[in-house]
């Protein structure tokens, strides 16, 4: 059975010798793992470019009863960036919001309101030209509301990470006693992300190691987030 649908590239595996394994969200059918044949080729045939993270796709895709891998029968860019490619710290932001959903969002089953944000998301970021560098924080933000954990203040990440000893520590947060002087940002991040005063790069990464020990605690199994190394070092 063949299906119409949008999808948002999450990543991909090498497969064979010019084909991949494709990992994308869709509109119909949620979380899909796709074949897709030389797209890999050297040369001016090569389509690879089109799997990267959070390219968006308008596609008509094989379905199986049984699940497991089934194919893409056709597929083209539904938004062709103007941005992000050409900027590093774009492609950056983008290659480590990718693996977040990747890790968090699972579902083999259509969900409107999540597909929608993503894609409209992700498009709003092509779009903005400057004043980008909370997009990564709004954004994780938002899709904790959409995983059904988020937060209604910067009080209630704050204390969460807090008083919650069996939280991972993968990445470098600062001391429990220093997590309140950032309440106030993260509430203005959730209700005026256009005020957000975060002060410096640095400030910047703490708070993003403390969303991520508050995904942590909702996400079973959330593992090591293997882009963080390189978004922290182009936003440095």
């Amino acid at each position: 059975m063949l299906v119409k649908t949008r999808g948002i590239v999450l990543n991909y595996i090498k497969f064979r010798e010019s084909s991949i394994i494709a990992k994308v969200y869709t509109e119909q059918l949620g979380v899909q793992s796709y074949i897709v044949n030389s797209v890999r080729k050297k040369g001016t045939g090569s389509r690879i470019a089109l799997f990267q993270p959070f390219t968006l796709l308008d596609m008509v895709v094989y379905t199986s009863h049984k699940g497991g891998l089934t194919r893409i029968s056709e597929y083209k860019s539904a938004y062709p960036f103007a941005t992000i490619p050409f900027d590093i710290r774009k492609s950056s932001i983008l290659l480590f919001l990718s693996e977040m959903v990747s890790r968090t969002v699972k579902e083999e089953e259509e969900n409107p309101t999540l597909f929608h944000f993503l894609f409209n998301a992700i498009i709003e970021f092509d779009e903005l030209q400057d004043h980008f560098e909370n997009f990564h924080l709004v954004f994780l933000l938002h899709l904790s509301h959409h995983l059904g954990f988020g937060p209604s203040s910067g009080t209630e990440i704050v204390e969460q990470v807090a008083f919650s000893p069996n939280a991972q520590s993968l990445t470098d947060a600062p001391p429990v006693l220093a997590l309140q002087a950032y309440e106030q940002l993260f509430d203005q991040l959730l209700h005026t992300p256009e005020q957000a005063a975060v002060p410096n790069g640095k400030v910047r990464r703490e708070m993003l190691s403390i969303l991520i020990r508050y995904y942590q605690l909702h996400v079973e199994r959330l593992g090591e987030i293997k882009s963080l190394a390189i978004l922290s070092e182009v936003l440095s």
